[in-house]
C-alpha cells in the first residue's frame, strides 16, 4: 500500500515539473505581460474565480492595463483601459463574439451547436432576437408584462394578501417569484382563455402550480450554471441535469402549441426550428430553455437589488414614487382594487429618468458581466497608445465591475446613489470623465459592440413596471430597517448581475385604496 501511494506521488509531482518546464505557455516578444499560475490546466481560475475584482485589480497594478491570465486552459487577454474598449469593437474581423457564446450555449443547455456554420440550424439567433425584442415587438411584450404582473401580484397571489394585513416574506423569493410567473406566461403564453373559460380559477390554480415547479427547476438548473460554463459536464450534478430535462419537457413544441398568447418570440422560434433546423424535439425545447434562462438569470437579481435599495434610501423612494405618480396622473390612470389594470406603455415608461437613474445604479453595483472575444488567427491587437501581439484561440475580454468601481468615474463607488445618473436637469447623465477626458464607454451591465444583449431594453422596462406596480398597490418596508447590505455571491461573476449571498426580510400590504 506504501508502495503503490509513494509511486502515485511520484508520477503526480513528475506530471506537474514536466508540465512546469515544458507545457506553460511561454510569453513571445510583442505578447501582453502573462500569468500562467501554478496549477495546469487551471492556471489562475481558483484565484480569479474567488473574487475576480481584486484578482484583477491586482494584476493590474502590476502589469498595467493589458495582461494575459491562464485560466482553465484558455488564455484570457484582459483589457483594463476603458479608453480600449473601443477596440474590440474596431478588431471585428479578426475577433469572433459568436464562437464563445455558441459554445456556452450548447454546453449548458444541452442543445447541438446553433452556429450555423456547423450545419444544425440556419438560424441566425441575433437577428431572431433583435427582431423579436426591440422595435414594434417591444411594445406588445410590456403591453403583455404590464398585464401579467398585476395579475401575479393581485390575483395569484391572492391567498396572501388580506386587507390591512402584513405580509412577511423574503425579498429575493419575492422578486423571483413575481418576475419568473410573469415572465413565463408573458413570454410563453397561459393554458388558459380568460375570457370564456368556465373552470378558469381551477385552471388557473393548476397553471400557477406548473409554473412555480418550473421555477423550482430553474433554480435547481441555475445553481449549477457557472460550473457548466467552466465546462463541467451537467451528468456530475443529478438533481440540476433532471430540473434541465423537466423544463426541456415542459417547453416541447407540442406543450407550447396548447398554450395561449405565445410571444413573437416563441412563436418565431418555433417557426424556425422547425423549417430551419435538424434539432429533434427534445433540441428544440432546450433552445427554449436558453431563451427562459436567458430571460430570467439576470433580471431576477436586478429587479432584487433595485427595490432593496430603494426601501434602504428613503430619499430615494419618495423621489421614485413621485415620479411613478407623475407619470399615471399625467396619463389619467387611476388605482383601484376593481380589476381594472393600470396601463402604461413604452413611452410613458421611458419618460421615467429617476427610475431609469435608480436601476442603472443598482446594476453597476451588482453587475459582473464579462465581454468576451475569441481571436480568429493570429494578429495583433493596436490599443490607443501600443499594440500587442495576439494567438489565434486566444481570448480578449472586458470585465467592466473593474470600470464601474473606478473612484476616478464614480465618486465613492460603493455607495448607492439614486441621482448618480441624473444630471442638473434631472435629465438622463452621459458626461463621465477619466483622468479628465471624457468616456464613451462607463456603463456596461450589458455588455458592448453587435453583442450587446438585445433584451435589454424589455429587462429595464420590466423592472420599471414592477416597481410602478409596487409603489401603486402596496405598501412596502424592510422588516430591519438595518440591515446590512448583502453581499455578493461570487460564485456568478462573469455571468451578469450578481445574486445577494442571503435573503432580507420584508414586509407588504395592499393599500387601502
Amino acid at each position: 500500500m506504501f508502495l503503490a501511494s509513494w509511486l502515485w506521488g511520484t508520477a503526480v509531482i513528475l506530471c506537474c515539473v514536466s508540465w512546469f518546464l515544458l507545457g506553460r505557455r511561454r510569453r513571445r516578444q510583442g505578447e501582453p505581460p502573462l500569468e500562467n499560475g501554478f496549477l495546469p490546466y487551471l492556471g489562475c481560475a481558483l484565484k480569479f474565480g474567488a473574487n475576480p475584482l481584486e484578482f484583477l485589480k491586482e494584476k493590474q497594478k502590476k502589469h498595467g492595463h493589458i495582461f494575459t491570465c491562464h485560466v482553465a486552459g484558455k488564455y484570457i487577454h484582459f483589457l483594463t483601459d476603458p479608453f480600449s474598449y473601443h477596440a474590440l469593437m474596431r478588431h471585428g474581423k479578426h475577433l469572433d463574439w459568436k464562437k464563445f457564446h455558441f459554445a456556452t450555449s450548447a454546453k449548458a443547455f444541452g442543445h447541438g451547436s446553433i452556429d450555423p456554420a456547423e450545419g444544425n440550424t440556419a438560424e441566425n439567433f441575433h437577428h431572431t432576437f433583435i427582431r423579436t425584442l426591440q422595435g414594434n415587438a417591444l411594445d406588445a411584450l410590456i403591453e403583455a408584462m404590464m398585464e401579467n404582473l398585476q395579475y401575479v401580484m393581485l390575483q395569484s397571489r391572492s391567498p396572501k394578501l388580506q386587507s390591512n394585513t402584513w405580509v412577511t416574506e423574503g425579498l429575493y423569493t419575492f422578486c423571483c417569484q413575481v418576475m419568473f410567473e410573469s415572465g413565463f406566461l408573458t413570454l410563453f403564453g397561459k393554458e388558459f382563455n380568460s375570457n370564456n373559460d368556465k373552470n378558469l380559477s381551477s385552471k388557473q390554480e393548476t397553471e400557477r402550480a406548473h409554473i412555480l415547479n418550473a421555477l423550482e427547476n430553474f433554480k435547481e438548473f441555475d445553481k449549477i450554471f457557472p460550473a457548466l460554463v467552466a465546462g463541467l459536464p451537467i451528468h456530475l450534478f443529478k438533481s440540476a441535469h433532471s430540473a434541465r430535462e423537466k423544463l426541456g419537457e415542459a417547453l416541447l413544441h407540442k406543450n407550447l402549441l396548447k398554450r395561449d398568447n405565445l410571444s413573437e418570440l416563441v412563436t418565431l422560434r418555433m417557426f424556425l426550428n422547425d423549417t430551419l433546423s435538424t434539432f429533434d424535439d427534445m433540441e428544440k425545447a432546450k433552445t427554449h430553455v436558453a431563451v427562459l434562462w436567458a430571460s430570467q438569470a439576470n433580471t431576477i437579481p436586478a429587479t432584487f437589488w433595485t427595490l432593496f435599495h430603494l426601501l434602504k434610501n428613503p430619499e430615494a423612494m419618495r423621489a421614485a414614487t413621485k415620479e411613478v405618480q407623475h407619470v399615471l396622473e399625467s396619463a389619467e390612470e387611476s388605482i383601484s382594487l376593481d380589476g381594472k389594470h393600470i396601463s402604461l406603455n413604452r413611452k410613458q415608461l421611458d419618460n421615467m429618468p429617476i427610475l431609469d437613474s435608480i436601476i442603472k445604479e443598482a446594476m453597476r453595483l451588482s453587475s459582473a458581466s464579462m465581454t468576451f472575444r475569441v481571436a480568429k488567427e493570429d494578429f495583433t491587437l493596436h490599443l490607443e497608445n501600443d499594440f500587442y501581439n495576439i494567438r489565434k484561440d486566444d481570448i480578449v475580454a472586458l470585465y467592466p465591475q473593474l470600470l464601474h468601481f473606478d473612484p476616478e468615474i464614480y465618486a465613492d463607488p460603493l455607495t448607492f446613489k439614486y441621482d448618480r445618473f441624473l444630471n442638473e436637469k434631472g435629465e438622463e447623465k452621459t458626461d463621465f470623465y477619466r483622468n479628465g477626458r471624457k468616456l464613451k464607454h462607463y456603463y456596461m451591465p450589458f455588455g458592448t459592440g453587435i453583442a450587446k444583449c438585445p433584451g435589454r431594453l424589455f429587462a429595464v422596462h420590466e423592472i420599471k413596471q414592477f416597481l410602478a406596480l409596487m409603489f401603486s398597490y402596496f405598501e412596502i418596508e424592510l422588516v430591519d430597517s438595518n440591515v446590512k447590505c448583502p453581499s455578493l455571491d461570487q460564485s456568478r461573476a462573469g455571468l451578469g448581475v450578481l445574486q445577494p449571498s442571503n435573503d432580507i426580510d420584508f414586509r407588504y400590504r395592499l393599500k387601502c385604496l
